[in-house]
């Protein structure tokens, strides 16, 4: 294959998607910490490990032509893991952070698989250009039916105990008082910042530290 017009990145480890990831702040704009220390900075820390290995793995390589991509994604487990339609989007930041392509919009066409192995998550992304590749696809039926797999709603669409709960999770029995999930002193809710869809709750203070 061509070096020009292909390229091919594999990153080791659990798949993350960006939306899990996400704080918001007093506008209502997303932000994505990467120096709190905290579980909020695993996605920015993801991002830039995407980018090295794209750049280590395909040195001096820039795609700027329109692409297909193939996506393959490993994951450790069956029964927990992110959606992979979100998966797509975290991939691609950290693919056009590190310079291989130009803008995500170059990808027209994808493809997207989804796979399990316990031992070796990864994800695997091949990247043709369309001035050499083209995509050839067919859906066909099965002559024997296997067994389906089946989905269930989120964990937060079973009932609205179980939401509930986890979205006060920070609440005192007061009902008036919070908690900040960083330095953990209780606050009013006039001072805090709340994310992540109302469960995750900041104090000022450490909002401000973390950018």
């Amino acid at each position: 294959m061509s070096n020009t017009n292909y390229a091919k990145v594999i990153v080791k480890g659990s798949p993350i998607s960006k939306s899990n990831f996400k704080l918001f702040n007093i506008n209502g704009r997303a932000i994505l910490p990467y120096n709190s220390g905290k579980y909020h900075d695993r996605y920015a820390l993801y991002e830039e490990e995407i980018a090295y290995e794209c750049r280590l793995q395909n040195p001096g390589l820039v795609l700027s032509e329109a692409l297909i991509a193939v996506l393959k994604v490993y994951y450790k487990s069956k029964k927990r893991h992110p959606d992979t339609n979100n998966i797509t989007k975290s991939i691609f930041d950290g693919i056009e952070k590190s310079g291989l392509i130009v803008n995500d919009a170059q990808v027209r066409r994808i493809i997207i698989e989804e796979f399990y192995d316990e031992e070796n998550p990864r994800f695997e992304l091949e990247l043709f250009g369309e001035s050499s590749y083209k995509m050839n696809y067919s859906i066909t039926k099965l002559d024997s039916p296997v067994s389906p797999i089946n989905y269930g709603p989120p964990p937060n669409k079973k009932g609205e105990g179980k939401t509930l709960k986890a979205d006060t999770k920070h609440i005192s029995k007061d009902n008036s008082k919070l908690t900040c999930e960083i330095c953990n002193k209780t606050v009013s809710k006039e001072s805090s910042i709340t994310a992540n869809k109302g469960k995750t709750i900041l104090c000022k203070n450490c909002f401000k530290k973390l950018f």
